[in-house]
C-alpha cells in the first residue's frame, strides 16, 4: 500500500491536507466518534457536507487543514485545522482540532498538534510562517484544555458567550502559544 506524502512527521503519525477522497474515511470517522465529540465538536458526517468543508479548507485563503495519520498504516486518527489565519503585524490562527474515536487516548493528537505548531511556526515557504496560535475552548472540555496545556499554551483569558456552538452562544477559556514561548518536552515547535 501506498500512502501520501506527509508535510511533517512524528514517531507515530504524519500530516498532511485534505483531499475530497478522504470523504468516505473522514465522514465515517466522524460518524463513529459523536459520543466523542459531542457537544464540543461537530466536523462533517456525511460527504455532502465533508466537500464543502475541505474545500475551504485545501482552496480558500486564511486556513489550512491537516489530516492526521497513522504512519504504519495511513489511517485517519484525527485532524487539526488553523483558521482564520490573519497575516501583517499579527501572523496569527485560530485552532480547531479533534481525535478519532478509535485513535482517542493514545497521544496521537498530541503528537499530531506539536507537528502544526512546527510548521505554523516555520518560516513561510516551509510551514506558515506564524507568530502566534490560539485555541477557544469551552471551559468543561477538560480533555482539549489538557491537550493545549500540555502543549505549552497559556491561559489568556475567559469570554463570555464567544461561539455559537449546538444551537447556542458557548463561553470560551482563551489559549494561545507564540513561537518564542520555551517548547514543552515533547513537543515539536521547529524542524
Amino acid at each position: 500500500m501506498t500512502f501520501p506524502t506527509y508535510l511533517r512527521e512524528g514517531a507515530r503519525v504524519g500530516l498532511r491536507p485534505f483531499r475530497l477522497a478522504d470523504g468516505p474515511e473522514f465522514t465515517t470517522r466522524a460518524h463513529e466518534s459523536l459520543d466523542l465529540h459531542r457537544p464540543w465538536l461537530f466536523p462533517p458526517t456525511t460527504v455532502e457536507e465533508y466537500e464543502p468543508y475541505a474545500t475551504r479548507l485545501t482552496e480558500g485563503a486564511g486556513r489550512a487543514g491537516f489530516l492526521v495519520c497513522e504512519l504504519g498504516t495511513g489511517a485517519l486518527a484525527g485532524f487539526v485545522n488553523v483558521n482564520n489565519i490573519v497575516g501583517g503585524a499579527f501572523q496569527c490562527g485560530a485552532l480547531g482540532y479533534g481525535a478519532f474515536a478509535h485513535a482517542a487516548g493514545r497521544g496521537l493528537l498530541r503528537e499530531a498538534l506539536g507537528l502544526v505548531l512546527a510548521h505554523a511556526f516555520a518560516p513561510a515557504g516551509e510551514g506558515l510562517g506564524l507568530h502566534r496560535l490560539e485555541a477557544n475552548i469551552q471551559p468543561g472540555n477538560t480533555a482539549s484544555i489538557a491537550l493545549v496545556r500540555g502543549a505549552g499554551f497559556r491561559l489568556e483569558g475567559f469570554s463570555p458567550d464567544f461561539l455559537h456552538i449546538d444551537g447556542a452562544w458557548r463561553d470560551h477559556e482563551r489559549w494561545a502559544v507564540t513561537a518564542e514561548m520555551p517548547t514543552p518536552e515533547g513537543a515539536h515547535r521547529t524542524g
